[in-house]
């Protein structure tokens, strides 16, 4: 089985010395190096190199520069997806966001832990899971969503939050660790 593979699973997996895991993500750093110098006045040239970096997309989508990810082809971003500056994904899973979402300046999106045994860490083991955020999500400045994460739809994520749980539904979730902090009435 192939490292690739066994991330997919969800095992341990050697992704700092693995060379087709290395390639793809020289090759993925490349292309959003490019997308971050593009003049901000080139709204089709940032759209067509978006759309070559994250392979999911809707039509209606905006990611301020800076943007990096590792991979890009484990993202999906639905309708009306807008990023403030400096948003990261690492994206050894999947990054599944649903349509209408925000998300505020310098956010991360993380899928990859590493193991707590300390020579398993050293020999560059890591895993990976998948981070899935539904529609009308709204995340504030400097979140940081970790791995194996579910995000509710129509849920507000309060600036500085670290998310390490799953949040329901209709409510606002602050804080580190994050936590639900109010039910968000339809009124």
């Amino acid at each position: 089985m192939t490292e690739k593979e066994k991330c997919e699973k969800g095992l341990l997996y050697d992704a700092n010395y693995d060379p087709e895991l290395i390639d793809e993500r020289i090759t993925c750093k490349d292309l959003c190096l490019e997308y971050n110098q593009i003049k901000n006045s080139d709204l089709p040239k940032r759209k067509e190199l978006i759309k070559k970096i994250i392979k999911k997309t809707k039509e209606n989508l905006c990611i301020e520069p800076n943007f990096w990810c590792d991979y890009g082809y484990n993202i999906e971003v639905g309708e009306n997806f807008y990023a403030n500056h400096n948003l990261v994904i690492l994206d050894c899973a999947t990054v599944k966001f649903g349509d209408n979402v925000f998300i505020g300046p310098n956010c991360s999106f993380y899928t990859a832990g590493h193991p707590l045994d300390v020579k398993q860490r050293n020999a560059g083991l890591e895993y990976a899971r998948p981070i899935t955020v539904g529609d009308n999500v709204w995340f504030g400045g400097n979140v940081v969503v970790l791995p194996g994460v579910s995000i509710g739809n129509n849920s507000v994520i309060g600036a500085g939050s670290v998310v390490t749980k799953d949040i329901p539904d209709n409510v606002v979730a602050v804080g580190n660790p994050c936590k639900v902090v109010k039910a968000i009435d339809e009124n």
